[in-house]
C-alpha cells in the first residue's frame, strides 16, 4: 500500500509517499480503508522533533481516519466490512493514518454520521475528541458554565466553542479579529481580539478555560477563574508543576491533558454533528501525496479550521 513516511527529523521535504506492507487486523481490530486523514499541529510537531513517539523513524505520520471496514480481526462485533467508519489512532503511539490502510482497535472508531462526507468526518476525531475530553470530562463544563477558549477559531478551538455551547454554556473566545465572525456563527457569546486586548483585563469569573497556546497563557489564565475553576491545558511542559501549585494558591485547579481513543465521545460527536450543533470547519483539503506542502500551509499558522488529506480509492 501507499503511505506517507520519513527517514529523518526534519522540515516538511522529509515527507516522502512510499510503498510499504498493509497491516493485518488482530483479534477486537479493523482494517480501514482510509479515504480522509485529518492534519493537526501535533503531526508537524513530531514530523521534525519525534514528539512524543519516542521512537526514530522510519514512521508514518497521522491520528486522524475517515474511512471503510475493509476486513476485522477475531471476535470483532461492532463493524463488519464495508461500514464507514471515523476515529482516533492511539496517541501518540498508534500512528500512521497517512496511508491507505490502518488496523487498530474496533472502538478507536465509530460509525460516521450519514450526513458528513469522509473529508469532513476525517477531520474531527483528534481535535473534536480533545475539546470534548478537556470540557466535559476534565472540566465538568454544564448549563451555566462560563467558559474561555484560546485561539478559538483553530482546530480544536472551533470545536470547543461549539461543545460548550451545546452543553449550556457561556462561551469567551480569543482570535484575531477577522475569525470574529466566523465564531459568532458558531456560538461563542463574547469575543476578544489577542492583538489588540489583554484578556486578563476583560475576563473573570470563568468556570473553565481551555489553553490550545501554552506559554504564559497558562498562568495568565489562571487570573480570569473564579474559585474552584478549572484551567486545562494541552500544552504539556515542565512548568506545569509551577503552574499547578499557583493554581491550588489561587483556590482553582490545573490540569494537563493528553487525547485519547474514546469510543462513547466519538458517538456523541456523531450525534452532535446530525443535531446540526457540530460544524467542521476545513480550511483545505489536499491529496495524500500532498502532505509536505500540507505541513507548509498547517505550520503558516493562518488556517480557520483543520486540513485534510484525502486518499484516492
Amino acid at each position: 500500500m501507499r503511505a506517507i513516511s520519513q527517514d529523518a527529523l526534519g522540515g516538511p521535504e522529509v515527507l516522502k509517499l512510499v510503498e510499504v506492507d498493509r497491516p493485518q487486523p488482530g483479534p477486537t481490530e479493523v482494517l480501514v480503508r482510509v479515504l480522509a486523514a485529518g492534519v493537526n499541529p501535533t503531526d508537524w510537531k513530531t514530523r521534525a522533533s519525534g514528539g512524543l513517539l519516542r521512537t526514530p523513524p522510519p514512521f508514518t505520520l497521522g491520528w486522524d481516519v475517515s474511512g471503510v471496514v475493509e476486513a476485522v480481526g477475531l471476535g470483532t462485533t461492532l463493524y463488519k466490512p464495508g461500514d464507514e467508519v471515523f476515529g482516533m489512532l492511539r496517541y501518540p503511539q498508534g500512528n500512521g493514518a497517512y496511508a491507505e490502510y490502518v488496523s487498530a482497535p474496533a472502538r478507536h472508531f465509530a460509525r460516521k454520521p450519514a450526513g458528513l462526507d469522509h473529508v469532513h468526518a476525517g477531520a474531527v476525531p483528534l481535535a473534536a475528541l480533545t475539546a470534548w475530553q478537556a470540557l466535559v470530562d476534565t472540566a465538568g463544563v454544564r448549563a451555566g458554565s462560563r467558559v474561555l477558549v484560546h485561539a478559538a477559531a483553530g482546530g480544536v478551538g472551533h470545536f470547543a466553542v461549539q461543545i460548550a455551547k451545546a452543553r449550556g454554556a457561556h462561551v469567551i473566545g480569543t482570535a484575531s479579529a477577522a475569525k470574529h465572525d466566523l465564531l459568532r456563527d458558531l456560538g461563542a457569546d463574547e469575543l476578544i481580539d489577542y492583538r489588540t486586548e489583554d484578556f486578563t483585563e476583560r475576563v473573570r469569573d470563568v468556570d473553565a478555560v481551555l489553553d490550545t497556546i501554552g506559554g504564559d497563557y497558562g498562568p495568565r489564565s489562571l487570573r480570569t477563574l473564579r474559585e474552584g475553576g478549572t484551567l486545562v491545558s494541552l500544552a504539556l511542559s515542565l512548568l506545569a508543576p509551577e503552574l499547578d501549585r499557583q493554581a491550588a494558591e489561587q483556590g482553582v485547579r490545573s490540569e494537563s491533558m493528553l487525547v485519547e481513543p474514546d469510543h462513547a465521545a466519538m458517538r456523541a460527536l456523531a450525534a452532535l454533528t446530525e443535531a446540526d450543533r457540530l460544524r467542521v470547519e476545513v480550511a483545505a483539503v489536499m491529496p495524500l501525496s500532498d502532505a509536505a506542502k500540507a505541513h507548509e500551509l498547517g505550520e503558516s499558522g493562518h488556517t480557520t479550521g483543520k486540513i485534510v488529506l484525502t486518499v484516492p480509492e
